[in-house]
């Protein structure tokens, strides 16, 4: 007589349902395994492995041959547009600043130290600007009939002024009167009236400054000689005469703001001109069509790799009952994919404005150069992933991971000191040193002194008018000195040292063991590895390695 198996008292059912249950486990234990030994390969192992082709790998290769291509052609031509500006201003600067001597007095142009120099340089600015057309070398011209020169003053509204007698009666709110000579008022009778009138009768005492500004048209042709569209530009061109001290010294400051337009009506009678603009917009559009596709294959990734890291969380807690740490969950989230994302992204912006730009339907310079030079970096600094696949170039991305939380928290620290060091030279050193004139400068002067650079010339260049700052600016440069490069920038470099020192021990010894390094150190992939004869690239030929010292590569 049979009897049930449920019958039975924690009977054969229950110990085989329980056998089947430990069979499924160990069967989806080993699955995983398998899935996480593959996604921690290399391409080349990949492909020995399971005979996945590295597309991601040929993609970056080639993307990077083509976005660096894309870069020099748009720097080439973004070198046209630089050179125009600032070709263009410094002719401004000879053609209506009267006496320039061709090179800037420090953050100004030039100066001015008498009454007959100021009233000439006035009215040679309106002269200048009436003859533009029969004078200027360039291809400029007004804006339009209605535009004009705008000549504007500022001074203080009322007020009497005796030095002799120290004494001072001013009224220290102030008013702006203008006036607008237009192109055509110029070159007629109404012009005289307008220079004679009591406008240009200037009380100096009063004064504060004198501001010109006029706006200039121009069309840069030298792009044709590299086969490329011309560019139309407008000048906004404004010269102050600043009075503002009322030292006896008059700056004179020359702005010139320049932007790019699209040029309403144009023709131009040349086919190879046209072919080459057609030739760079469908090479643009191979780079766009290339970072699209290594967008979708690294964001195609990102998602597998998520999938898996909650296939082996749910696992874990299912068999040994307690969480994976947080550091084992961040080795699933691969810092370069995110990075080849974003430089993907930026690049395909960046092509798409490149574009428009090269057929003249828009003028975003700076845009683009922010864009594409950004996305560049980012695109080089990805090669050092594949690198990475080596023991020997692997150290570099090792240590600057070990290193960079105690980096982080030591340059907080070393900030404070510096933040410190910044505003001290700025109040006491300020008046006396042109370096420590305002907080960026004085930044920038301690920074380079870390460095070792100019330190001679910070030394010499402080104003002896004081002793007590002259002293105090000795105490305030050796400290700062001794301080930053002998113990800070010291230390600096000693927690980096020791960062590379561990990495280079943990390579010989093993790293250390995490809650994934043990669950992947008993399973050897050897059972699905697929030996291959050939492969294109040389680094897939290499000699397979064991998988005793396991190191993921993410």
């Amino acid at each position: 007589m049979e009897i049930p198996l449920k019958s039975l008292p924690g009977g054969r059912a229950a110990a085989s349902g329980n056998m089947m249950t430990q069979s499924d486990l160990d069967l989806k234990e080993m699955a995983l395994k398998e899935d996480l030994k593959f996604y921690f390969m290399n391409p080349c192992e990949k492909y020995r492995a399971r005979g996945q082709i590295p597309w991601k790998l040929a993609l970056q290769i080639l993307k990077i041959l083509m976005v660096t291509t894309q870069l020099v052609f748009f720097g080439l031509s973004n070198q046209l547009v630089v050179s125009f500006k600032e070709e263009n201003t410094v002719a401004f600067k000879h053609l209506f600043l009267k006496g320039y001597s061709g090179t800037d007095e420090d953050d100004y142009s030039c100066s001015i130290y008498t009454q007959q120099d100021a009233y000439d340089s006035i009215f040679y600015v309106i002269n200048q600007y009436r003859n533009l057309k029969n004078i200027s070398l360039g291809t400029l011209g007004y804006e339009h009939e209605e535009s004009g020169l705008k000549i504007c003053k500022q001074q203080y509204k009322r007020g009497t002024m005796l030095p002799s007698n120290d004494t001072l009666n001013i009224d220290v709110s102030t008013e702006t009167e203008c006036i607008l000579l237009k192109p055509k008022e110029l070159t007629g009778k109404k012009a005289e009236l307008k220079l004679n009138s009591s406008f240009f009768s200037l009380e100096f005492y009063r004064l504060i400054q004198v501001e010109i500004s006029f706006k200039l048209k121009g069309i840069a042709l030298q792009t044709i000689h590299a086969r490329e569209l011309p560019d139309c530009y407008a000048f906004q061109n404004t010269i102050t005469f600043n009075n503002r001290a009322h030292s006896g010294k008059m700056k004179v400051y020359f702005d010139s703001d320049t932007d790019i337009q699209e040029c309403k009506d144009w023709h131009i009678f040349s086919s190879v001109l046209q072919k080459n603009t057609q030739y760079i917009l469908v090479f643009d559009g191979f780079v766009i069509l290339s970072c699209l596709a290594s967008l979708i294959l690294c964001t195609r990734s990102i998602v597998l790799a998520w999938r898996l890291q909650k296939r082996f969380v749910n696992f874990f807690l299912e068999k040994h009952k307690r969480r994976v740490c947080y550091a084992d969950r961040l080795e699933f989230l691969n810092g370069w994919y995110v990075l080849v994302i974003i430089s993907d992204v930026m690049t395909i912006i960046g092509s798409i404005l490149k574009m428009e730009i090269k057929a003249k339907n828009l003028t975003s310079y700076d845009v683009c150069s922010i864009l594409l030079g950004t996305s560049t970096l980012f695109v080089w600094v990805g090669v050092i992933r594949y690198l990475g696949y080596f023991q020997t170039y692997n150290v570099l991305i090792l240590t600057m991971q070990a290193s960079l939380p105690k980096v982080l928290r030591f340059c907080c620290c070393a900030g404070m000191i510096y933040l410190g060091y910044t505003f001290c030279g700025w109040i006491v050193l300020g008046p006396y040193h042109e370096k420590f004139e305002d907080l960026n400068t004085v930044a920038e002067c301690l920074f380079s002194l870390v460095n070792g650079d100019d330190m001679f010339a910070t030394f010499a260049q402080i104003q002896e008018k004081s002793s007590l700052v002259w002293m105090f600016s000795r105490l305030y440069l050796y400290s700062f000195i001794s301080l930053f490069i002998y113990m800070i920038l010291s230390l600096f470099i000693a927690l980096i040292t020791d960062s590379y020192d561990t990495i280079k021990k943990y390579q010989q010894s093993g790293f250390p063991a995490t809650d994934l390094h043990e669950f992947l150190k008993d399973h050897s992939s050897a059972g699905y590895r697929k030996d291959r004869n050939s492969f294109p690239l040389i680094c897939c030929c290499r000699r397979q390695q064991s998988d005793d010292n396991l190191i993921l590569i993410n």
